[in-house]
């Protein structure tokens, strides 16, 4: 079990002890701090982090500047999910040969990447570390965009999006596929515990990580990280454009236990269309033109479905 902090109420979580310092240089209204600030203070276990090559390493780690209060490393852009695990088999195996003594408290160990670190680039590395049992938490903060390395569109990109490498113009509406499912692709796996997460919902998120320190195995967070850069909006807007997402069922929350039990955690009391949460970034402006509409209508189908069917497989509890 971990060592959870009790968190009664905003204001306290806010100023409990800090692991992650401010002195980074993530962009003003970047989502990838609120995340990483709640999940290391969700808990007062000591903790091991790694972190993939991505905004988050190169703007907390410049040296000799850290913004990490914990122990950390980072390798490369794909191995963010090994290097911690070697670092949870080397605890155990020196444990094991008494060279940590017993009485040593159990840290536990931490994983974040990108969507481009982890849908595409790190994947194998990732679903290694699941099928083998290891014992950490993978956080993939997910802004659905390479946004280090110039914005180009990685397998969590959403159709219609306008990136570098999948630009919208006369020819083209920007990207063409459909955001990769990875909750499911990950459950799939069999991890004990799967859960998707979005800073706005701050006592969501905190419920969830606390449960994924208490778990035992490979554990999966997908957090939803709006991103001021790529997706275009104003930086003092991160928590709307959260919101948006949401309560627009674009991105909902619930969890997947041992693989199959599914729980919806958020149910919007006011479900707004598909269309508000798109016309707040300019990363989609070209969706309202007469020719491309169609992407629009197609995609509130494509939401209401994928609702449903949460809906329904939550019900069956399967």
């Amino acid at each position: 079990m971990s060592n959870q902090k009790e968190i009664k109420n905003l204001k306290t979580f806010s100023t409990a002890a800090e692991r992650f310092e401010g002195s980074h240089v993530l962009c003003p209204g970047c989502a990838h701090s609120i995340i990483v600030r709640e999940v290391l203070n969700a808990t007062n276990d000591n903790l091991v982090v790694s972190a993939a090559t991505g905004c988050l390493e190169v703007c907390t780690a410049i040296y000799p500047h850290t913004s990490w209060d914990c122990s950390w490393i980072h390798i490369g852009f794909e191995n963010a999910s090994t290097a911690i695990a070697g670092a949870e088999t080397m605890n155990k195996v020196l444990r094991k040969k008494g060279r940590i003594p017993a009485d040593t408290p159990q840290p536990k160990f931490v994983a974040f990447g990108g969507d481009g670190a982890t849908y595409d680039i790190g994947f194998q590395f990732i679903s290694g570390c699941f099928e083998r049992g290891h014992d950490f938490m993978y956080v993939c903060l997910d802004n659905e965009v390479y946004a280090n390395t110039g914005g180009q569109r990685s397998s969590s990109t959403p159709i219609g999006a306008s990136t570098t490498t999948a630009p919208a113009g006369t020819v083209s509406y920007g990207e063409k596929k459909n955001k990769k499912d990875i909750l499911s692709i990950m459950a799939a796996h069999g991890s004990p515990y799967v859960a998707q997460v979005a800073p706005n919902k701050w006592k969501d998120m905190v419920k969830k990580i606390q449960r994924g320190f208490d778990t035992e195995g490979p554990v999966f967070i997908n957090a939803m990280s709006a991103c001021t850069t790529e997706w275009r909006f104003k930086p003092d807007q991160t928590i709307e454009a959260s919101d948006l997402a949401t309560d627009s069922l674009v991105f909902p929350l619930y969890e997947i236990i041992d693989g199959t039990e599914l729980n919806i955690t958020y149910r919007p009391k006011n479900i707004v269309p598909v269309r508000d949460y798109l016309a707040f970034q300019p990363r989609f402006k070209h969706l309202f033109a007469p020719e491309n509409e169609h992407i629009i209508e197609e995609w509130q189908k494509r939401v209401d479905a994928r609702w449903e069917y949460l809906q329904r497989r939550e019900e069956a509890r399967v």
